[in-house]
């Protein structure tokens, strides 16, 4: 069962990076915090418990209000004490299964929606994002903690800061309160309770120790944001690989929004290219449809992703590539056999979007999570704009042309195996 409440521990004092309350760094433009409670209560979560010191108290206690989430504070008077010690004082504001996560901690949403469906601690054997010689280690036996600690020689997973637990984790604190005075660390809890242990490998997060921890976590954020599903081969190995880092430095600096904008705005641009110089309006096609993946990437690292927002930038990619290929058509063509050749691959280029997106709205599903044999299809808007710039590189009538024909039969056939794909997928009739 899903938990209904995520208790964050918040009370250090943050003196590493510079006496500042760490969930309240942005990263992408977004709270630490943030993130982390938007994830949880998109994942089920529906109550926080935020335990913090009395010096910062104020400035959380603004940020939910501002916010709107159903949460709770709780002030730890003694915060130089162990985060053991901040955890027991949540004990009367939950009940059965709940989060636990730290407020310095940055997690993406696919290892959010893996890890609220674990139980004990969460561990990563593969950690990608972090500094594994300052990580907690964790020593395994029979599935649960046998050692937890920073300084282990022999371990097998690395403490990513999120458990899943239940009430009966306030026994052990409970007596860890009595022997040690409330002085006492969460990892003495982790292996004094012998928690059960759930790997969740590889995916994205980190955490927030000093100042240059905040652009890993960036990184981590923009790199994990790739959409995946869906990208052509261009995409894959060219556009991903300078897009992401474009997105990396704009970050901080730059809405979604903006980007679909700038995109949109160098798309046309190429298009208008097309009526003087060839070479230069393919090679700024090419770099539009490099930065066309950036609006997303940056959406989902701020988590501002919105239907609308893809429904849009959709729209917009399909009037750039009519506007490029019926003014390349204009400036290069003469024949009226060529201009029907051209409208077939401009009606082409832009049913291959369409089967797919009417697929989704007619069965609600994603034709490329439903269909695998669709991602290996030649054929896609990043391949079909590549081939473009690569055709207009040494423009002369016979190029254009050859171009004009590649993409009317690439698009179109594509276009028909698709159909082909999803008949036999969800038309086709049974037989018993």
């Amino acid at each position: 069962m899903t938990p209904g409440t995520a208790v964050i521990l918040a009370a250090g004092l943050g003196t590493r990076i510079g006496g500042r309350p760490k969930g309240l760094l942005k990263v992408a433009g977004r709270e630490i915090l943030y993130r982390t409670m938007a994830l949880l209560q998109k994942n089920g979560i529906k109550h926080f418990v935020i335990v913090t010191n009395e010096r910062y108290a104020p400035l959380y206690r603004e940020f939910i209000e501002g916010h709107g989430f159903n949460a709770e504070l709780v002030v730890n008077p003694e915060p130089e004490k162990g985060n053991g010690h901040s955890l027991h004082l949540a004990r009367n504001r939950v009940s059965g299964r709940f989060v636990l996560v730290m407020s310095d901690h940055v997690y993406s949403e696919v290892f959010i929606e893996r890890a609220v469906k674990g139980d004990g601690l969460i561990a990563d054997r593969k950690p990608g994002w972090i500094d594994v010689e300052e990580a907690t280690k964790v020593k395994i036996r029979d599935g649960r903690v046998e050692r937890i600690g920073k300084g282990l020689k022999e371990w097998d997973a690395i403490d990513t800061g999120f458990f899943v637990l239940d009430e009966g984790i306030f026994e052990v604190t409970a007596r860890l309160e009595e022997e040690r005075g409330g002085d006492y660390p969460l990892s003495e809890v982790v292996e004094r309770t012998r928690l059960r242990v759930t790997l969740v490998d590889g995916l994205g997060w980190t955490d927030v120790d000093m100042p240059s921890d905040l652009k890993r976590a960036r990184k981590m954020l923009v790199f994990t944001a790739v959409k995946g599903t869906g990208d052509g081969f261009i995409s894959r190995h060219i556009n991903r690989k300078i897009s992401t880092r474009v997105s990396y430095l704009l970050a901080e600096k730059v809405t979604p929004n903006e980007m679909t904008a700038v995109t949109f705005a160098l798309g046309i641009l190429s298009a208008f290219l097309t009526l003087v110089n060839l070479p230069l309006a393919g090679i700024l096609y090419q770099l539009s449809s490099i930065l066309d993946g950036a609006d997303g990437e940056l959406a989902r690292a701020q988590l501002r992703t919105s239907r609308f927002g893809g429904y849009i930038d959709s729209l917009l990619d399909r009037y750039v590539d009519g506007a490029f290929l019926a003014l390349l058509a204009y400036s290069t063509l003469r024949e009226s056999l060529w201009y029907l050749v051209a409208l077939l691959a401009l009606l082409g280029s832009v049913m291959v979007s369409y089967s797919t997106e009417r697929f989704k709205a007619a069965y609600g599903e994603d034709a490329y999570s439903s269909i695998p044999a669709l991602r290996k299809l030649p054929g896609k808007r990043d391949e079909r704009i590549f081939l473009t710039m690569l055709f207009l590189l040494y423009p002369v009538e016979a190029s254009v042309k050859a171009l004009f024909l590649l993409l009317a039969v690439l698009t179109n056939l594509r276009v028909v195996i698709t159909a082909y794909l999803i008949f036999r997928k969800v038309l086709q009739p049974k037989t018993i």
